[in-house]
């Protein structure tokens, strides 16, 4: 998560969870043992001054770090470096209240700098189809890494880790060879471990992980994301944040669990709304196959009447990024004409502001059709394949960004 950048794993793997702020994910590695530099939280542009003024940033500087769990903060301006604690403060009032692709800035972070010799990426993710982890690492790491994954796919090491046998000595060694990292990394390897089985983490992740120039391996920044179905083993985690982006949730993500929904917020344009876990999940592979990226994941079950169309529709176009939205829905034991009189109630509770697509297929597919044709809206159009509705939403999506 390279200065506020989205992480090569997706969020969707890993279920019920928790994100933790950078700063928290920070916190953890440093009980750990491992590297990081020294930092202090603010809320405020005075409390930035004082927690500049105690990191000596006058001699050195500091760097100013949005705190919202979401990729792109560098380039969104979440992350600056100043000059000074004077500087720190502007820097932070700068900061503090911006949006970030639909999350609110309420925390600064502020970190000593650290002069890079070289950087590389880590992390360790559940792989709930092949039941263990994963270790990722490269020694490319940084702002590209995704563009690294993409382009050349050998310069990512993926090594499975059973859980039961964990990251030994010779498995960290293992995983450094296979990355071609430094060997003085293979003992962050297995702190890094220790925290996820230590608390129940899904991912932990560290990009850049870097050498400085007196040859420590430090982690500059990180992210953990805690596995909330154990929360009951981990009382501190209701420090951590359950309920709103200040304390810990995605803003849209609480709104969605107080109205039952299974939503996950992710970093695209295109709104997607389908009934079934795996639907949904093959329908954020479309949509990135057709070149835009999902905004969202969001799975309405079975259940697909008026009230929680309207509460899936309302949580999506409450995410400024969206520009299109896309509803998938495969008719079972939820009949398509009942998903589509869903549809046409929603669009009476609520006010639609960006396009619709949507797709209807299986159990009285037709009739459902017929439902939308007859309740015509001027910003819904209907598709009736997968391909072609997730192709339609990427070309209204990409039409609506470029004429902002």
């Amino acid at each position: 998560m390279s200065r506020g950048r989205a992480p090569i794993v997706s969020k969707i793997d890993q279920g019920a969870h928790v994100d933790l702020f950078e700063h928290q994910a920070r916190e953890l590695f440093e009980n750990y043992g491992v590297l990081v530099p020294e930092a202090a939280v603010a809320e405020t542009g005075s409390a930035a001054r004082e927690a500049a003024v105690k990191l000596d940033a006058d001699q050195h500087g500091v760097v100013v770090k949005a705190q919202v769990k979401t990729g792109g903060r560098g380039k969104a301006g979440g992350v600056k470096l100043a000059a000074d604690a004077a500087a720190a403060e502007i820097t932070a009032r700068q900061i503090l209240g911006m949006d970030i692709k639909g999350h609110t800035v309420h925390k600064v972070m502020l970190a000593q700098p650290v002069k890079v010799e070289k950087e590389y990426y880590v992390s360790f993710v559940l792989d709930r189809a092949q039941g263990c982890f994963i270790a990722i690492a490269s020694a490319e790491g940084g702002m590209e890494i995704e563009e690294v994954a993409a382009a050349r796919p050998e310069a990512v090491a993926r090594v499975p880790v059973d859980p039961a046998e964990g990251v030994t000595d010779e498995k960290a060694a293992e995983i450094v060879a296979a990355a071609a990292l430094p060997v003085n990394v293979a003992p962050v390897l297995r702190k890094l471990w220790q925290i996820l089985q230590s608390e129940d983490a899904l991912l932990v992740e560290v990009n850049p992980l870097v050498r400085t120039a007196d040859g420590e391996i430090v982690a500059l920044d990180g992210k953990v994301t805690l596995d909330d179905n154990a929360r009951f083993r981990q009382a501190r985690w209701g420090e951590q944040g359950h309920g709103g982006e200040a304390g810990g949730q995605d803003a849209l993500e609480a709104q969605a669990a107080e109205k039952g929904l299974n939503y996950v917020k992710l970093d695209g344009e295109v709104g997607v709304i389908g009934n079934g876990a795996g639907l949904v999940m093959s329908t954020l592979d479309v949509v990135a196959g057709c070149g835009a990226r999902p905004a969202n994941f969001l799975d309405i079950g079975g259940g697909a009447s008026a009230q929680v169309m309207a509460d899936g529709l309302s949580v999506v176009l409450g995410d400024p990024s969206v520009k299109s939205i896309l509803v998938n829905v495969f008719g079972g034991i939820t009949a398509c004409d009942a998903v589509a009189d869903g549809i046409t109630q929603a669009l009476g509770q609520i006010r639609l502001t960006k396009p619709l697509v949507v797709r209807l297929d299986g159990n009285n597919a037709v009739r459902g059709r017929e439902i939308l044709e007859a309740n015509a809206h001027p910003l819904l159009e209907q598709r009736t394949t997968m391909d072609g509705a997730a192709q339609r939403a990427a070309e209204l999506a990409t039409a609506a960004a470029a004429a902002a």
